[in-house]
């Protein structure tokens, strides 16, 4: 495990987890921006109201069937070129594409820019692979691992926030923009101009103090670094110390590429070309881990996506003659845009509520696995009751319960993806295939994301046209409950830290019997680094029985990824 001398147990790498925080934002805030007013975008092409459910599923939908085509490509580009680069190469695509989607005219531009938005970005694979990178060990990965999930929540309150209170703004704010053409042209650029300056942020923060992960890419000149480490010093208004310059949480690559003075031999610092080939990234149970994701991103997406639609789904007064209990009944809750924006805000401060003050807890006394299993039975509860939420006689007590179901839905949800996520990691058998896992992984449930939205879509229309408008929640509550199959399949593996750290025992070992190797194999750190000097950091690794420096779920340098 990793630890800060003798008496310390394992520690965060907090500084670089809230860099790569900071860098995640944008995405999730332009993701759920659309939610308030999607709807309405797909109305204004000239689609009838009976057949807007469809085609917002299919908009929705076309994202993440090309993100899951490109999954894959884009984790063997990180494992390949670095987690870093690909990470900002995917932030500039999605705003680029995000600012023309907002101008989009028609139906099939706005379909076709979304699905080119979708597959210029694997970012979510690839932060997952980060995290597990900086923090292998066990014990601290259910917090570590909520961090990106909170940061979900975090956007989903801002985002639907600026779609619902943004968009039409000639409408909504005549005495401000009723005078402007472009916005009368363009009724959903607005929010998009918002949100892009978040995404100058975060590839902002990520080109300048990000530090990157992938073992074969650390000892290399990191330029942006270079420029962050000035711009830091500036501030600072002095040279930094021995004792304030501060290591990477693996090797100290935030001094030694960047202020070399002592080198470290290169046949060690690459990794075995033949590694990843010989590592099975498939085993039982990363199928089983896959087939659990696939199905929770299936349901809950798509959740998300037609509950706007049937948040602006108009009000039927229910009578005899058009309501029998318990399935024949429609109708919505008839909201605008910033209602339904206040809705989702409401909903996110709940999520990240329940992602920072419980869920740490909870999995710390049952368990991630048990939490998991939990969660995915109560899922189909909330999609039940959905649609009954619109039989309620009076406005705020339909509110009241569409709000409770929706509270019932982020506790299950909240609490299953980072579940999910910890427990995929455990699966996999080495770290030098765990790109190209959540690689798959990210193909696999964005084909959820894609045919959840789009079957439940054309459902709620249908359901909406004759009268059923819970099928399309019933057919989610059945999803969710074949989902829960795989996840009382699953297991909570070893993860690859097991076998890493037996490789770098292994190796310590073969070190201390052989002086030569011993010395071939020793990783030698600037004078100046802290980990050199001795100074307490949480970031640092102790140092092995051949004075080289042990990565704790690495092993040494010259072990690469595994």
């Amino acid at each position: 495990m990793t630890t800060n001398g003798s008496n310390h147990g394992p520690k965060l790498p907090k500084q670089q987890l809230a860099i790569m925080a900071v860098a995640r934002v944008a995405e999730p805030m332009a993701y759920t921006s659309v939610f308030p007013y999607l709807p309405s975008m797909v109305s204004s092409f000239g689609v009838p109201t009976n057949k807007v459910g469809s085609w917002v599923g299919i908009t929705s939908g076309v994202f993440s069937i090309a993100q899951s085509i490109t999954a894959v490509a884009w984790g063997k580009a990180s494992d390949r070129y670095g987690r870093k680069p690909t990470i900002i190469l995917g932030l500039l695509s999605t705003m680029i594409c995000f600012i023309i989607w907002g101008m989009s005219t028609s139906l099939p531009m706005a379909i076709t820019i979304r699905a080119i938005q979708g597959g210029g970005n694997g970012n979510v694979g690839i932060i997952r692979t980060m995290v597990a990178e900086m923090v292998p060990e066990r014990s601290l990965q259910p917090r570590a691992f909520s961090i990106m999930p909170l940061v979900w929540s975090l956007g989903s309150i801002i985002g639907p926030s600026f779609g619902g209170f943004f968009a039409e703004p000639a409408e909504q704010y005549p005495h401000i923009f009723g005078h402007i053409d472009f916005f009368k042209r363009f009724p959903y650029a607005l929010p998009n101009f918002i949100l892009t300056i978040f995404f100058l942020i975060s590839v902002t923060v990520a080109t300048l103090f990000l530090h990157e992960t992938l073992p074969s890419k650390r000892g290399h000149r990191d330029w942006g670094l270079l420029v962050g480490e000035r711009i830091t010093r500036s501030f600072k208004g002095s040279r930094p110390t021995p004792s304030t310059r501060r290591p990477s949480f693996v090797d100290g690559e935030a001094t030694s590429p960047l202020l070399p003075n002592k080198t470290m031999p290169k046949k060690h610092t690459r990794e075995q070309p033949g590694n990843a080939k010989r590592e099975r990234v498939i085993t039982r149970q990363t199928a089983m881990n896959l087939l659990a994701y696939t199905f929770l991103a299936f349901h809950s997406v798509a959740y998300d996506q037609i509950l706007s639609v049937f948040l602006r789904h108009p009000v039927e007064e229910h009578t005899h003659a058009n309501t029998s209990f318990p399935f024949y009944f429609s109708g919505g809750f008839g909201m605008s845009h910033s209602q339904v924006g206040s809705i989702y805000t409401v909903y996110g401060i709940v999520c990240g509520a329940i992602q920072f003050l419980l869920y740490p807890s909870l999995v710390a006394r049952y368990g991630v696995l048990r939490c998991f299993r939990v969660c995915c039975l109560l899922l189909p509860l909330s999609y039940f009751l959905t649609p009954y939420c619109v039989l309620f006689p009076t406005s705020q007590t339909r509110m009241a319960a569409l709000l409770g179901v929706m509270f019932i839905k982020a506790a299950g949800i909240i609490v299953a993806f980072p579940s999910t996520t910890i427990l995929l990691t455990n699966s996999c058998t080495s770290l030098s295939v765990l790109g190209t896992l959540n690689g798959y992984a990210t193909t696999f449930s964005g084909l959820g994301r894609a045919l959840g939205p789009a079957s439940t879509g054309a459902l709620f229309s249908w359901g909406a046209d004759n009268g059923y408008i819970v099928t399309a929640w019933f057919f989610l509550m059945f999803v969710a409950i074949a989902g829960a199959i795989p996840a009382y399949l699953v297991e909570d593996g070893d993860g690859p830290t097991a076998s890493a750290a037996t490789s770098a025992e292994n190796s310590d070992t073969e070190h201390s019997e052989s002086p030569s190797s011993s010395s071939s194999s020793t990783i030698l750190l600037p004078e100046d680094s802290a980990i050199a000097s001795g100074s307490e950091d949480e970031d640092e690794r102790p140092l092995n029985k051949a004075g080289s420096l042990q990565e704790q779920g690495y092993g040494t340098m010259e072990g690469g990824g595994k």
